[in-house]
């Protein structure tokens, strides 16, 4: 297997978006796992902190169809997916596609629309297809939903349910960037300026290799097992209520893949395991109480300190 495409895929990826947002590789990085895994993103965290920029910076970067949506409590699902309409000139009845027939969809503040609305987009998230008026129409590939919210304000929110929140394979966050960081980016020219000057840096043919290609990367036994000790562990946690499910487990699986392609390796260690863990699976488990996704966070960092590590026999 040749792992350069994947390092160089990273590579370009990276150096685009960080035109845009700055000081933040990592969570780049993550997003791009999520693309390549065909995944979908929630990027959650207080307003102005560059959430959207970055998404609409990672679309630009890979290229194809991009739509963005603003959530607002009057959207209906048919804004979405579309509507037939009737067409007075051929009397006949027309499909008008929605918003969701794109490459990378953008989902701003998402839980700003009514629960009615966020379940339209389970469908296209999970069977990549949307079906209106009983017709059920396949969507192109590379399909990716990236969503925003802000989890501070809940005035005019509708909370994501458990299951679709679990449809989303990350959850990431941006937080403040440095003070130097900071100060270099009020003091240059606009970023939304930076962020129209943006050019594609990936082909399309390298966004399909590193899509199909990465299933090879190897994970040994002892890897294999240190995942399922983690899943197995949040079910057991008596501080949750429900640990993580079946796809909360592959989605850890393909996220170690590409962690390790994407850094060089062919082959998976526990360090990818254990870095990805938390952005794939916090968002997956409940602690109830009221807790946060702080609470979480810290619940499930006690649950992969418990899990023996594999070391030399990997």
């Amino acid at each position: 297997m040749d792992i350069t495409p994947f390092t160089e895929y990273r590579k370009k990826v990276v150096e685009n978006c960080s035109k845009v947002i700055v000081g933040k590789d990592s969570v780049i990085e993550l997003v791009m796992t999520c693309f390549i895994c065909s995944g979908h993103v929630l990027l959650e965290d207080v307003p102005g902190t560059g959430k959207t920029m970055l998404l609409r910076a990672f679309s630009k970067t890979i290229g194809g169809d991009f739509k963005r949506i603003q959530f607002t409590p009057d959207l209906l699902p048919s804004d979405l997916t579309g509507i037939n309409f009737y067409n007075q000139k051929t009397g006949e009845f027309e499909f008008r596609p929605g918003p969701l027939f794109s490459n990378i969809v953008l989902a701003d503040e998402i839980n700003r629309a009514t629960p009615r609305t966020q379940s339209s987009l389970l469908e296209a998230m999970e069977e990549r297809q949307i079906t209106v008026d009983g017709v059920t129409t396949r969507l192109e590939e590379p399909f990716m939903v990236m969503a925003t919210q802000n989890p501070l304000e809940s005035y005019g929110t509708f909370p994501l349910p458990e299951a679709q929140v679990d449809r989303f394979f990350m959850r990431l966050t941006l937080g403040y960037m440095t003070r130097q960081q900071e100060m270099g980016v009020i003091s240059r020219v606009s970023t939304l300026d930076i962020l129209q000057s943006l050019q594609q840096t990936v082909t399309a043919e390298e966004t399909e290799y590193v899509r199909r290609e990465y299933v090879n990367v190897q994970v040994s036994q002892p890897c294999l097992e240190y995942i399922m000790d983690i899943i197995e562990g949040t079910r057991k946690e008596s501080d949750f209520i429900s640990g993580v499910s079946t796809r909360g487990a592959i989605a850890l699986y393909k996220a170690s893949q590409v962690t390790a392609a994407i850094n060089g390796r062919d082959f998976v260690i526990p360090e990818d395991v254990k870095y990805v863990a938390p952005f794939v699976l916090c968002h997956r488990i409940a602690t109830g109480g009221g807790s946060g996704s702080a609470s979480a966070s810290e619940f499930l960092k006690r649950v992969i300190d418990n899990v023996r590590v594999p070391l030399e026999e990997i």
